[in-house]
């Protein structure tokens, strides 16, 4: 037999009076994962986190931790711990007295138990300032501290609700190399909450983005990027170009704008596709030539605006066939250099056919499987 999921949910959902923060879910996530919800505020990723951790109770459904169901017992009787933004460190106690507090609170012996927070202090970086207090260390280290304490007990999942949400931009960059890191060394199972999809995506193994209490999609980071579901992934997870698609009017390879403009799209549309649908193309899949040579359909446009960003050139180009500028992101390595990018110039623009996705627009099932 294979052994139980690290976490099942099975049709849970959550509901505050009239109000449904989390629709009927079921969700599976694997042993030593590092499993990201993401989303923006108010789509039910905390509810969800909150949910495992037993901080609130479902509605209904089922929570399941190691093959064990534990939506019925009280936080402190999971095998879970939390670290939340506020870090929540003992403003009266050391470094390592705050580490030690689970295991002092579990009766661990003081021999075992000095073992123990010396490995977690070490495994964060911090064994020199156990007799610290924590306003004697940076928010950096504060938030390690928090790590430390959190997997001091062992538990077999460690929930993070946004821990890195206070912190300057270089420093949350720092540390998400950090945590993946102490992910990959310990090999317990995290579940990260976070609304930055760039956290999500330089961290999680696999992510669950989720819009007004509903996971809209599941998969790796590649998949969630190149793949989306729905526009709704597609706009919230990088940025991307969106053109509607008379799907009357396409064929394998060959999809059409609404004035008859053909475009590539290796996609077969819907079977028995009607009316519009909608085309997403990434801006570093999409080509610029001021020849206007291309191997496949081309859009034909003027340069409205060039900004450059060091080893990237973002240029967008207004076409007839599409009321907003298409944006393109070319990298150092492109035939085009920036300064031969300018205003009111004419270019061609192009994507490989595999390159585009095309949408579908019916709302994803509920749930979002495993």
């Amino acid at each position: 037999m294979s052994e139980p999921a690290a976490i099942g949910l099975r049709g849970v959902s959550k509901r505050y009076g009239t109000q449904l923060a989390l629709e009927p879910t079921s969700l599976e996530i694997a042993e030593g994962e590092f499993f990201c919800l993401l989303g923006p505020s108010g789509c039910g990723k905390t509810t969800t986190l909150n949910l495992i951790g037993g901080f609130v109770a479902p509605t209904e459904g089922e929570i399941w931790i190691r093959g064990e169901r534990v939506d019925r017992l009280p936080p402190h009787k999971r095998s879970v711990n939390t670290v939340f933004q506020s870090y929540a460190l003992f403003p009266h106690m050391t470094v390592g007295d705050n580490v030690g507090f689970g295991l002092k609170m579990a009766r661990i012996p003081s021999r075992d138990a000095k073992t123990r927070i010396e490995e977690a202090l070490a495994l964060v970086g911090l064994e020199q300032l156990a007799d610290r207090l924590p306003s004697q260390l940076s928010g950096g280290q504060q938030q390690r501290v928090a790590v430390a304490r959190a997997l001091v007990n062992r538990p077999a999942v460690l929930l993070l609700d946004e821990p890195l949400g206070a912190l300057d931009l270089k420093l949350r960059k720092r540390l998400q190399i950090e945590l993946a890191q102490i992910h990959r060394e310990i090999g317990t199972t995290f579940v990260y909450v976070t609304h930055d999809q760039e956290e999500a995506m330089s961290m999680a193994t696999r992510i669950a983005v989720l819009s007004d209490g509903r996971i809209q999609q599941i998969g790796t980071p590649e998949q969630i990027y190149r793949r989306p579901n729905s526009r709704f992934v597609a706009d919230f997870i990088g940025e991307s170009n969106f053109v509607d698609i008379d799907l009357s009017r396409s064929t394998n390879g060959r999809v059409y704008l609404a004035d008859g403009t053909p475009v590539p799209c290796a996609a077969p549309p819907p079977a028995g596709g009607r009316g519009r649908a909608t085309l997403m193309v990434r801006p570093e899949s999409i080509h610029l030539s001021a020849s206007g040579d291309a191997p496949v359909e081309t859009l034909r446009g003027r340069i409205v605006q060039t900004s450059f960003l060091g080893s990237l050139t973002r240029v967008a180009v207004a076409c007839d066939a599409v009321p907003v500028p298409m944006v393109a992101v070319l990298s150092g390595r492109d035939h085009l250099a920036a300064s031969d990018l300018v205003p009111d110039m004419e270019i061609a623009l192009w994507w490989q056919p595999g390159d585009a996705v095309l949408l579908d627009e019916s709302e994803p099932e509920k749930g979002g499987g495993t």
